[in-house]
């Protein structure tokens, strides 16, 4: 039986309790985890701002965490198909709030869409420091 590669992708920025349960179960559902972080310029595109930390600096984060396996930049999101042939991925993980979105590659892997950790963003937690800093 051939191992099972996992993809995911994300902006891990201010990496929280979320990001790390999410990761975590991706990683149960294979035997190697690799991990798309969102390019500067993506999230600037995405979501209107720069993130908080670097993507050297957010590549650096999620890759030092145990359950990834490797990590590389995400330049576009329209690139998902080429991440997922390039990497070799049986499954694409991505979180509920993107529920259908990624159908479309269904054909070359399985896709599985987590619930979200409830009452926890990022955002959410940049607002909060913001407000009370």
């Amino acid at each position: 039986m051939s191992n099972r590669t996992v993809i995911t992708f994300g902006t891990f920025d201010v990496l929280h309790v979320g990001h790390v349960r999410v990761l975590q179960r991706a990683a149960e559902l294979g035997d190697r985890l690799v991990v798309g972080v969102s390019a500067d310029a993506l999230n600037i595109t995405k979501k209107n701002r720069a993130p908080v930390f670097t993507q050297d600096e957010r590549l650096e984060i999620v890759g030092a965490l145990r359950v990834v396996d490797a990590v590389f930049v995400e330049e576009s999101l329209e690139q998902k198909r080429d991440y997922i042939l390039e990497h070799g991925a049986d499954v694409l993980v991505m979180g509920d709030d993107w529920k259908g979105k990624f159908d479309f590659v269904s054909d070359i892997c399985e896709v599985v869409y987590l619930p979200r950790t409830p009452s926890v963003s990022t955002t959410g937690l940049i607002e909060h420091i913001a407000n009370n800093g």
